[in-house]
């Protein structure tokens, strides 16, 4: 589980990083606070930031099940595949929002397959 653990960490500070972009976005395009619209760039930077805050919601606990429950490893592997894919999703929304499909399959096949595998393996 100590891997579990480290990969849950990666992943929130991954969160934290994508946080600072929105900053960083939020004075580079001269969108003051408490604003949340105003440039589309700074925008699709602000998405990416709550849409990973929605997915790491079924994440967080969906890695503890599975790897309590199921398997560890097979837990981490999905893990570094949601990360991966959270890094494809922000890349390619900022590019060009439409482009962001694969991004959204990495993250969210791996969150059901920890959520429903981590539930069905604790109901056995």
């Amino acid at each position: 589980m100590e891997l579990v653990a480290i990969v849950i960490a990666i992943a929130l500070i991954q969160y934290f990083v994508f946080g600072m972009l929105v900053g960083r976005a939020r004075g580079k395009y001269n969108v003051e606070a408490p604003a949340t619209t105003g440039d589309p760039i700074f925008e699709r930077y602000n998405r990416v930031h709550q849409n990973t805050q929605e997915s790491l919601l079924l994440f967080v606990p969906g890695m503890v099940m599975f790897g309590f429950y199921a398997s560890a490893n097979i837990a981490c592997i999905l893990g570094i595949i949601w990360i991966i894919g959270r890094v494809i999703y922000l890349r390619s929304y900022v590019k060009a929002p439409a482009s962001r499909t694969l991004g959204f399959v990495l993250t969210m096949l791996p969150n059901l397959v920890l959520v429903i595998g981590g539930g069905i393996a604790a109901a056995l």
